[in-house]
């Protein structure tokens, strides 16, 4: 089933005040206001909101995501109209990865690997915080399924890695970041 007509049935079963009182959102939702003035500061080009690439390099924290999407040839596609949710693993993140992954990961013979890494991050079409919330979905990346479980917080697992979502709904012109704090991996 397409994630987007599962999130839409599942958007008529949650009410806002639900979620609006769920405390197992309410760090992350904090933590959403510093993307948030990160993000009002940076205007586009032509004077519109920031694409997720923009919002991503306004942020600050995500100097790693955007080192691994140029090297992957993903930039175009984060910069396109969209929209796109993406699953936004944060430099330290990366950082913990096992030595030297980074590093190999980045190197231009491994650049397909890559980009199926990056790709296991992304969602086509935008889902916010609130159609997550209460639920558990199996949802279409642009490289596999992930399972993103909203009733504790967030979570989304990939077959070989499990990230928290830990800053929700930053807004960017052509989607939403969700920040992580794993790199999702596939499995093997």
């Amino acid at each position: 089933m397409k994630i987007t007509a599962l999130l839409a049935s599942t958007a008529l079963l949650v009410a806002p005040a639900a979620f609006a009182d769920d405390c197992a959102w309410s760090k992350a939702k904090q933590s959403t206001a510093k993307y948030e003035q990160s993000e009002a500061r940076y205007v586009g080009h032509h004077g519109e909101k920031a694409d997720i690439v923009e919002t991503a390099k306004a942020a600050g924290s995500f100097n790693t995501l955007l080192a691994a999407a140029e090297a992957a040839g993903l930039v175009g596609a984060l910069q396109g109209d969209g929209p796109l949710t993406v699953f936004a693993p944060t430099d330290a993140a990366f950082a913990a990865l096992p030595e030297g992954t980074v590093a190999t990961l980045l190197l231009p013979e491994n650049k397909e690997m890559l980009a199926g890494i990056l790709k296991l991050h992304v969602i086509a079409g935008k889902v916010k915080a609130a159609d997550l919330a209460g639920t558990v979905t199996v949802a279409d990346t642009l490289n596999g399924s992930v399972t993103v479980d909203g009733t504790d917080g967030v979570t989304v697992a990939a077959p070989g890695s499990t990230a928290t979502v830990v800053t929700a709904d930053v807004m960017a012109s052509n989607g939403v970041i969700h920040v992580i704090d794993t790199v999702l991996l596939p499995a093997g």
